[in-house]
């Protein structure tokens, strides 16, 4: 069902001088416009002000992990609206009743411009509610929920194109602590991490939900996001499942290489980093691999692997590969750098996940590359500024932004992904969505 509840009003932004718009960045989907956690605005703030960054907009949502997405004017965010408990237990798959809803939000006000809900009940661990962030491609929204609705939604009023259930069509089992795949759009194709015998991938007509060819089967379908590479003189679909990482041909499917790496509990989480010939993906413990690829042909081999000492193992954040080294956050809270060539670990710090400095098991930092600098938004619901450098951490200046409503491990916790679009934040925890301003001040 969708309701639509207002018109939409494009923003114009105006030059100080002369004549013309200014242009603001989106963030149609997981981890940006490119998916490689990358800002790339100018005009932004170098440190916030005494009283952190001002906020624009708060407004009022149920619960969630999965990240806004902010496109031409508009915020995107799917949460769950239900009235039983979801405290979490990593080891029990709680039962739910409730509705995953689908928002379109004014990005210049936080009004409310249509929803989209359907019920669904849940049976899964941490059951807050959806994990993916929406996947904005032209007039078309693409949403999937935590038990596998996968939704195609018109950007202007929310009206269904076409959907699929992932349970129903492919006969998939929910994982432990649900889908978590969010969908990639390349081309005329949507590629979805389903689950189910044969059907691991799946790539869909992304206008009519049409299956055009479906791939792999493992134990388990894993929470890996599905990636796209360029390598070998081919384009290709990264697809990390619970027994390996796998390329395939986007055109058919099939498969082109495949290494063995089996994250303990499924938990392959991270999306996978490409950089030159270099394709790393890590999770826990320790299971991670550093892979060369193929320069003729598609094709991979093992560089090193994770160990005690040696690499990172992350658990949800999304390393980020730079020059020679690899920044990431490993298993309890450590954000490291890492000498990419080797796996070799050059510094490890506490200071962006854990405020006792101490491990912290899960504990995370989000990074996102701007200039010179990351943004570090914190589980415990603060905005870093940090440079990162194979030298050391050397952080400028921190902000709380947002309050930390999930719970995991007798701590509090915000693991939502914020959306950085139109010269701010935008970010989400299980009671508001909150816009906050991170331009600079005019001179």
């Amino acid at each position: 069902m969708t309701i639509k509840l207002s018109g939409h009003l494009a923003a114009v932004c105006l030059l100080f001088l002369g004549v013309g718009t200014c242009p603001a960045d989106d963030w149609p989907q997981w981890l940006g416009p490119r998916r490689d956690s990358v800002w790339r605005e100018t005009g932004i703030v170098e440190r916030f002000p005494d009283a952190g960054p001002p906020v624009k907009w708060r407004t009022p949502v149920a619960g969630g992990y999965a990240g806004p997405a902010v496109a031409a004017g508009r915020v995107y965010v799917t949460d769950y609206a239900t009235s039983g408990d979801r405290t979490p237990d990593p080891n029990t798959r709680s039962k739910l009743l409730g509705r995953e809803r689908v928002l379109c939000l004014s990005a210049a006000d936080g009004r409310l411009l249509w929803k989209h809900e359907y019920d669904c009940p849940y049976g899964i661990s941490f059951p807050a509610g959806p994990r993916c962030s929406p996947t904005v491609d032209g007039d078309r929204v693409y949403t999937l929920g935590a038990e596998g609705d996968l939704r195609c939604l018109r950007t202007d009023d929310g009206s269904p194109i076409w959907s699929r259930n992932f349970l129903r069509d492919y006969q998939a089992v929910t994982p432990m602590w649900g889908c978590c795949g969010h969908p990639l759009v390349e081309g005329e194709r949507l590629f979805c991490v389903v689950g189910g015998e044969g059907s691991v991938a799946v790539a869909f007509d992304k206008r009519t939900g049409k299956e055009l060819w479906r791939a792999l089967s493992a134990k388990e379908q894993a929470y890996c996001p599905p990636t796209m590479i360029s390598a070998g003189g081919k384009r290709q679909l990264v697809i990390w499942h619970a027994e390996a990482i796998n390329g395939l041909d986007p055109e058919t499917g099939s498969l082109l290489w495949s290494v063995p790496l089996d994250a303990n509990y499924a938990m392959g989480i991270a999306t996978p980093r490409q950089l030159g010939s270099y394709l790393f993906a890590g999770g826990i413990v320790n299971k991670s691999a550093l892979l060369r690829l193929g320069a003729d042909q598609p094709a991979a081999e093992v560089v090193w692997r994770g160990a005690r000492g040696r690499g990172i193992g992350p658990v949800m954040v999304t390393p980020f590969l730079e020059g020679d080294y690899l920044y990431g956050v490993d298993g309890k809270g450590e954000l490291r750098c890492v000498r990419l060539a080797t796996g070799e670990q050059l510094w490890t710090t506490y200071a962006a996940t854990a405020p006792t400095g101490r491990p912290t098991h899960s504990a995370c930092a989000f990074l996102v590359k701007h200039g010179d600098r990351f943004f570090l938004p914190s589980e415990t619901g603060e905005l870093i500024i940090a440079r990162l450098t194979p030298e050391k951490y050397d952080e400028i200046c921190r902000a709380k932004i947002i309050e930390p409503t999930g719970v995991a491990f007798g701590r509090n916790v915000w693991w939502s992904h914020p959306a950085f679009a139109q010269r701010c934040l935008f970010a989400r925890n299980d009671k508001e969505l909150v816009c906050l301003s991170l331009a600079a001040k005019a001179k």
